[in-house]
């Protein structure tokens, strides 16, 4: 208990001082979280990816279609639960800053293999029962203000003519890491309306009735089609996800980058502050060793004062970053998932500790192995 208030009384010596360095934690830690929210946002469709699914694509590339026909063929090869399939539309609504992806889904079988998209009983029936339905993710909903019951026109850029949607219901992630910024159209609706492609798909998703399976019925699938005009890559939804986010840079590699800058200046910062503290006290801690404080407890002094520092920063930082990430995504819908994971808060506050640590450590050494004769010497 003696240490804790030497340590609390050392910190409010030097109000500005403390304020500014804790300050400096609170900015830093702000923005790792905000970096890691934006990664999970860019990314949020591979860390989300289902390990019981398998994406089937044209081996020449993913514009390419498949047949319809293949849906049949790949409920045929075993190890096979349950099939359905996507087709990407790119149409645009308003205006073409107004991006948000738009997909043509089997309406009977998309919620059988992606059970992670939740939609009300209700809404469920009605976008199967009209074949102009459509749902919207929730996101999408709040960022143009869509609700059930309206018609959204899109204007078609690969199938020409203005394509008209009824939203029939908003559908949720089961949780916060699903994509919610997307619209679900029937395929059947585009197959009747489009002049070409008719009979084709984007590429199907494949659900394993066992993920050990994986490499084995991904093996099936490609040497089923082998030498046919429609050849298929087949992978994991995982390395399916991965292709389309490196597509947008690599994300995760610029928040690492941005992320140890942060962190490294902040040691400095620290470093800088403690240096200084135990330069300012040589006096008071010769003092201190003399009326009989060990030199470890010296050391604990220090080191205790960059802990706190660092940790009341990081506790700020973490807490502000969120609950600005609990209001939703700031940018009205751009970003399909915007959530702050416990696990990240558990590691942002761990690497504040390391840092304060490691800033502490040396000025605290420094301390420990002060001589009470050389100390008194410079007073």
């Amino acid at each position: 208990m003696k240490y804790l208030t030497l340590i609390w009384a050392n910190l409010k010596r030097k109000k500005l001082r403390t304020t500014l360095t804790i300050g400096s934690f609170v900015v830093a830690l702000f923005l790792y979280g905000l970096l890691v929210a934006i990664r999970i946002a860019f990314s949020g469709g591979v860390d989300a990816a289902g390990v019981d699914r398998l994406n089937t694509i044209n081996k020449v590339s993913l514009i390419m279609p498949l047949p319809f026909s293949y849906r049949d063929r790949l409920l045929q090869v075993p190890g096979v639960s349950g099939v359905t399939f996507a087709t990407w539309f790119g149409g645009v609504y308003q205006d073409e800053k107004n991006f948000f992806p738009q997909f043509g889904v089997d309406s009977a079988t998309w919620f059988e293999v992606y059970a992670e998209y939740k939609v009300a009983p209700d809404e469920k029936q009605a976008f199967l029962h009209d074949r102009q339905a459509c749902l919207v993710g929730r996101s999408l909903a709040k960022r143009f203000g869509f609700k059930v019951g309206d018609r959204v026109p899109l204007r078609g850029t690969i199938w020409q003519g203005t394509w008209e949607f009824n939203v029939a219901g908003i559908y949720d992630g089961a949780r916060a890491d699903v994509d919610t910024s997307g619209l679900l159209f029937r395929w059947d609706y585009l197959e009747e309306r489009r002049v070409w492609g008719k009979g084709t798909v984007g590429w199907y998703v494949v659900k394993l009735a066992n993920p050990d399976d994986a490499v084995k019925v991904t093996r099936a699938i490609d040497e089923r089609f082998a030498n046919s005009p429609f050849e298929t890559l087949t992978q994991t939804e995982k390395a399916f996800a991965a292709s389309f986010a490196k597509q947008m840079g690599n994300v995760e590699f610029l928040v690492m980058v941005i992320g140890s800058v942060v962190f490294f200046t902040l040691l400095l910062v620290a470093g800088n502050t403690m240096a200084i503290t135990v330069r300012e006290r040589v006096g008071e801690l010769a003092v201190l060793k003399t009326i009989g404080y060990p030199d470890l407890g010296i050391l604990g002094l220090v080191l205790g004062e960059a802990l706190l520092i660092a940790g009341q920063g990081g506790l700020i930082g973490l807490a502000l970053v969120k609950a600005f990430t609990l209001r939703g995504d700031p940018t009205g819908g751009l970003l399909g998932a915007f959530a702050l994971p416990w696990s990240s808060v558990a590691t942002g506050f761990g690497l504040t500790l390391a840092v304060g640590a490691v800033a502490g450590a040396l000025p605290a050494i420094s301390a420990m192995r002060l001589r009470v004769v050389d100390a008194l010497r410079r007073v």
